[in-house]
C-alpha cells in the first residue's frame, strides 16, 4: 500500500478524462446535427463533403439561372405572340382592302389602321426588355436578307450548369417593321393590298420561326431545370450521409458514455478512499 502516489486514483482520473472528452464530442454532434464538426472527426469525409457542398451550391445557382432564362424566354415569346396577332389583323385588312367593292375613303381608313399597327409593332420590338436587356435587335437590318435575320451582336448565352462549359445559346434576332419587310406595304389600291398579303405571309412565317426558337429554348430550359433539381437532391442526400449525425446511433453512444462517466466518478471516490486504510495500520502503532 502506498500513500505517496495514488495509482488507482490516477488511472481512474485518466479514464474519466477520456470519457469526459468522448461525452463532449457526442454532445457537440447531437447539438449541431453534424457528425463531422471539425476536420479531426473525419478528415477524408470532410474533404469529400466540402467538394459536394461546392457542387450543390453550383447546381442551386444554375437552377436560378435557368429560371431566369425561362422568364426571359417567356417575355420574348409573349411579345412575339402579340406580333402574330397584329400581323393576322394586317392580313385581314389587306384582304379587305384588296376587295374591289371598297372606295378610296374606305381604303384610307384601312391604311390608317395599318399605320397604327405598324407603329405598335415597332414599339413592342424596341421596348421589350428583360432586366434592362433588349430581347430584339431593332437596328436597321440588311435589306437583302430574308427575315428572320439573326443579329450580328451575338446570341443570348445562359449558364445552365455548375461547370464552365455548360452553356446554352438562344439566337438574337432583328425584329420590327423593317426587319419583317413591312415598311413598303400600302393598302391604298387593290394591287398594293394583294402584294401586301404575300409580304405579310412571309412576316408571319418569320415570326413563327423566332417563336419556335424561343419555344424550343423554353422546353430545353425546363428539362435542364428538372435534371438540375434531381441532381442537387441526390448530391444533398449523399452529402448528408457523410456529414450529418445519425441521431439514434449518437444518442446510444451518448447514453453509454454518460453511464461510464457516472461509473468513473464513483470509482474515483473509491480510489481516493483506498489510501485512507493506511490510517488503520498507523493507528495500531
Amino acid at each position: 500500500m502506498r500513500i505517496k502516489n495514488n495509482i488507482a486514483g490516477i488511472n481512474t482520473s485518466r479514464n474519466q478524462s477520456i470519457t469526459h472528452h468522448q461525452l463532449g464530442k457526442s454532445l457537440e454532434k447531437l447539438s449541431s446535427g453534424y457528425r463531422i464538426v471539425r476536420a479531426g472527426d473525419d478528415a477524408a469525409g470532410l474533404a469529400i463533403s466540402e467538394q459536394m457542398r461546392a457542387q450543390i451550391a453550383g447546381l442551386d445557382q444554375a437552377m436560378r439561372n435557368v429560371n431566369d432564362g425561362v422568364g426571359m424566354v417567356n417575355t420574348g415569346e409573349g411579345a412575339l405572340q402579340e406580333l402574330h396577332s397584329m400581323l393576322h389583323r394586317l392580313e385581314t385588312l389587306a384582304i379587305e382592302s384588296a376587295n374591289g367593292t371598297y372606295n378610296d375613303a374606305a381604303r384610307e381608313s384601312v391604311e390608317q389602321e395599318k399605320e397604327s399597327l405598324l407603329e405598335e409593332i415597332d414599339r413592342i420590338c424596341e421596348n421589350t426588355f428583360f432586366n434592362e436587356n433588349p430581347l430584339f435587335d431593332s437596328e436597321e437590318p440588311d435589306p437583302l436578307i430574308e427575315p428572320p435575320q439573326p443579329s450580328d451582336k451575338g446570341d443570348f448565352k445562359f449558364q445552365i450548369g455548375p461547370s464552365g462549359n455548360e452553356t446554352m445559346d438562344v439566337p438574337y434576332y432583328h425584329m420590327g417593321v423593317k426587319a419583317l419587310g413591312l415598311d413598303k406595304m400600302e393598302f391604298g389600291t387593290p394591287e398594293g393590298a394583294n402584294e401586301a398579303i404575300n409580304t405579310l405571309a412571309k412576316a408571319v412565317q418569320a415570326v413563327t420561326v423566332v417563336r419556335s426558337e424561343f419555344g424550343a429554348a423554353q422546353n430545353h430550359l425546363d428539362c435542364t431545370n428538372r435534371n438540375l433539381s434531381i441532381t442537387s437532391e441526390n448530391m444533398t442526400t449523399a452529402e448528408s450521409r457523410i456529414r450529418d449525425t445519425n441521431m439514434p446511433d449518437e444518442i446510444t453512444k451518448f447514453t453509454s458514455q454518460n453511464i461510464i462517466m457516472q461509473a468513473t466518478m464513483s470509482m474515483q471516490s473509491q480510489a481516493n478512499a483506498v489510501p485512507q486504510s493506511v490510517l488503520t495500520l498507523l493507528q495500531g502503532l
